[in-house]
């Protein structure tokens, strides 16, 4: 039998999973194992009525929560919809991000000017937003530059982190809608990718993982944290650096102390800043 998922923690009311790139949060088409809400029917069987308290991207990976029952589901999504819920992502950007940490501050709405009916963008009349960064590691391979960030989304809306980090001058490795090139998120969607365009993304999927979140509920804290796949590691730290498979995690320990989730947030960087920096490279 197929492996389910990843089991980060679980009790009586609530499960949480550790999302694999790549995996849809909700039935589209094909069998019972192509999406994470079908997967946790048939693990939970007849003992459970589940409802994803958040969702990610089909590519992005990492925690994901799983209320058993509807009360449980109206709770926990009232502490998102509260914006009371600290979550902390891990991101591989392209170029080498010269800021130590920041906060991009630029509202969010529909790109009418794309073909993606999905896409948004930076736009003055927009649904404010703001995203925090700390850059963890710089590094070189040789497809270029690249830096690992820590990322805190203070606002939860569509696409978020990977719109911010593009309009910042530092897209997400292995985006195909926010890249520069949407026509790869095209040519994916409508199973034309070439392996031109395959190798040019760098990655099967965009490096975005959902690394911890922290929230309290029923006078409890709980505190979750989710290992990056394999592949993710590996790049960051290399061939002929690091195994293939080692943990980023250690590196991330060490080089975030000081910086814990609940630190407060530094100067907002406005938008015009943003395009300052783009500009500079």
């Amino acid at each position: 039998m197929e492996k389910l998922f990843e089991i980060i923690y679980e009790d009586d009311a609530l499960l949480v999973i550790n999302k694999p790139a790549g995996l849809v949060c909700h039935p589209t088409k094909g069998d019972v194992y192509s999406s994470l809400i079908s997967r946790v029917r048939l693990y939970l069987g007849n003992s459970g009525q589940p409802h994803l308290v958040n969702r990610l991207d089909r590519e992005s990976s990492g925690i994901t929560l799983v209320a058993k029952n509807r009360d449980v589901a109206g709770e926990l999504g009232s502490l998102w919809e509260q914006r009371t819920v600290q979550k902390e992502y891990l991101a591989i950007v392209k170029g080498h991000v010269l800021e130590p940490r920041g906060m991009i501050d630029a509202p969010l709405g529909r790109d009418t000017e794309s073909s993606v009916a999905i896409k948004d963008k930076v736009r003055t009349d927009g649904a404010a937003a703001r995203t925090e960064f700390v850059a963890l590691c710089l590094f070189t391979r040789e497809e270029g530059d690249f830096t690992l960030l820590q990322v805190k989304p203070f606002t939860g809306r569509k696409h978020q982190i990977r719109i911010h980090l593009a309009h910042y001058g530092h897209p997400i490795v292995g985006d195909k809608l926010y890249g520069g090139d949407e026509d790869l998120y095209l040519s994916f969607v409508q199973g034309r990718l070439s392996d031109l365009q395959r190798d040019t993304l760098l990655l099967a999927n965009h490096a975005l993982h959902a690394h911890r979140v922290h929230f309290t509920w029923r006078e409890r804290d709980f505190s979750f944290q989710a290992e990056p796949e394999s592949w993710f590691s590996s790049f960051v730290f290399n061939e002929g650096t690091a195994k293939q498979g080692q943990s980023v995690l250690p590196i991330l320990q060490e080089l975030s102390q000081g910086t814990p989730i609940s630190s407060p947030a530094p100067q907002a960087l406005k938008a015009s800043q943003h395009l300052v920096h783009s500009r500079r490279g």
